[in-house]
């Protein structure tokens, strides 16, 4: 299910040189079409190569102004539904619309915890950093058959 950006919502994150879509894109397909001789649009993000698409949504769930959807397959979706995601603060709402027209709102949280409550070591005792250079701690001069010092000396030529 590739996406793609609705031109007629797209305003390119009002002229930033990096519109979010790009940001997020973990393969880099979202493109911004500054002048418009790529797609005929001026200031508008498009899938530069929709085969190469993840199919991660990230795209469509940061874009701001609901500009982006994907194209779902028909077995999943049939012709004339849509499906549409709509992030908040707190909570993701999926909009379904079908074919005849019904839709359905589907709304879940979005975990998230305040600042500084989590706790790192899981109740666990801190590590004691007098101790990390000794055998058996994560630094040694040698474990498991590797050797510390300058990378360019022990990479054998």
């Amino acid at each position: 299910m590739p996406s793609f950006v609705r031109t007629d919502k797209c305003d390119g994150c009002k002229g930033q040189d990096k519109t979010a879509c790009m940001y997020i894109c973990p393969h880099n397909l979202m493109k911004l079409d500054m002048d418009g001789s790529e797609t005929g649009h001026a200031m508008k993000s498009f899938n530069q190569e929709p085969e190469q698409c993840w199919e991660c949504y990230s795209c469509i769930k940061i874009c701001p102004q609901q500009a982006i959807e994907a194209r779902p397959y028909a077995d999943i979706v049939p012709l004339g539904g849509s499906v549409q995601p709509l992030r908040g603060t707190d909570s993701i709402m999926w909009t379904i619309k079908f074919r005849n027209g019904t839709m359905k709102r589907f709304k879940f949280p979005i975990r998230t915890t305040p600042e500084g409550s989590i706790d790192p070591y899981g109740g666990k005792a801190e590590a004691d950093m007098a101790n990390i250079g000794k055998p058996g701690f994560f630094n040694h001069n040698e474990q498991n058959g590797y050797r510390e010092g300058n990378p360019a000396e022990l990479i054998c030529k």
